[in-house]
């Protein structure tokens, strides 16, 4: 497996002998030493490094960026840590409650910054609605709706996106975009993400501090952020861990319990959406162990196996790992220059 530039080399880099090696344990880790290893990280990191005086990290109320809060308040203390909690009218309505819960328990600041009017400002919602309308003309206020794709169990279906539409009555309806609408609506829908980075970085910048991401490692690996919105941050945590380890890290560091029994979401869309329906097409666990078993090259067979799947199943899933691989990879990308050589 490569190692991302700036990631901690850490007890997660196993390498598998074969199909022997490969079980469910295989992302089990030593979560006191993989938190020291983190936070000193993170020390070095920010404070040596970048030379800042602290950290910013956008609290959302889920896993990840309660973890990576943690991680930085213990790394830094209270005094260097700042979290935002930026909301819009699509944000579910106890995630400030679970921000607040963490802030607090934690004794960093957070700062509510409401996004709301500059995304109206921006034509957010508005370009949203128009590119639903092309199909749903009767969208309006009252609708809610989501972005979702097939399960990557239910048959070798091709992982088109469909639009869900739910009626002020709530009847739901789901339906195939046409590209240029399915385009115009996620494009008008990165406004969200863009819009945040903007207010972390001012944050930053007014205080000298660094903006901790909070992506995990198959948001990382598999191009599950906004390029130049939830992608961009000066230090990532988290990003060479597993979901499940993220998550195995949260007990250790006691982040509340809610927060860890919520199943991913996307908090994206009006209507409540989990990241496996959006993205990733298989839970966050199956997922975790397919990304590392593609990592380490093992058969379709030995994880099919040891998952219960059909080897038809796990092919299909390194074949959509493989696809999104090189989505990320442009998502990744620095911007190109024409000329042979530039000045860093």
């Amino acid at each position: 497996m490569r190692r991302e530039s700036g990631i901690p080399r850490t007890l997660t880099r196993r390498r598998s002998s074969g199909a022997s090696a490969f079980s469910r344990d295989v992302l089990r880790i030593d979560r006191g030493s993989e938190i020291l290893a983190i936070t000193e990280a993170i020390r070095s990191q920010v404070l040596g490094v970048l030379r800042k005086r602290g950290a910013i990290v956008a609290l959302s109320g889920g896993i990840d960026s309660s973890v990576v809060a943690t991680l930085c308040t213990k790394a830094l203390g209270p005094s260097r840590v700042v979290a935002l909690f930026m909301p819009e009218r699509d944000t579910p309505s106890d995630a400030r409650r679970l921000a607040e819960m963490v802030a607090g328990r934690l004794g960093i600041s957070l700062i509510v910054e409401d996004i709301d009017a500059a995304l109206a400002a921006l034509g957010c919602y508005e370009r949203q609605r128009e590119a639903i309308r092309v199909i749903v003309p009767e969208y309006s206020d009252g609708w809610r709706c989501k972005l979702s794709m097939p399960s990557l169990l239910d048959g070798d279906q091709i992982g088109i996106t469909s639009l869900t539409v739910s009626d002020p009555a709530g009847r739901e309806r789901t339906m195939r975009m046409p590209a240029a609408a399915y385009l115009q609506l996620v494009a008008a829908t990165n406004f969200k993400q863009r819009c945040r980075k903007t207010m972390e970085y001012y944050h930053a910048d007014r205080v000298g501090f660094a903006v901790a991401g909070t992506p995990n490692r198959l948001e990382h690996t598999l191009g599950f952020f906004v390029k130049q919105g939830d992608g961009a941050a000066d230090v990532k945590p988290i990003a060479h861990l597993y979901k499940s380890q993220v998550y195995a890290l949260a007990k250790h560091l006691e982040v509340p319990l809610e927060i860890r029994s919520r199943e991913p979401s996307t908090e994206t869309f009006s209507l409540p959406q989990s990241q496996e329906e959006f993205y990733f097409r298989l839970p966050y666990r199956e997922m975790d162990l397919c990304l590392w078993a593609s990592n380490n090259h093992l058969a379709a067979a030995a994880v099919a196996d040891v998952l219960g799947f059909s080897v038809a199943q796990i092919e299909r899933v390194y074949r959509d790992i493989a696809a999104k691989r090189r989505v990320g990879e442009y998502l990744h990308r620095a911007a190109l220059t024409a000329g042979r050589e530039a000045d860093s």
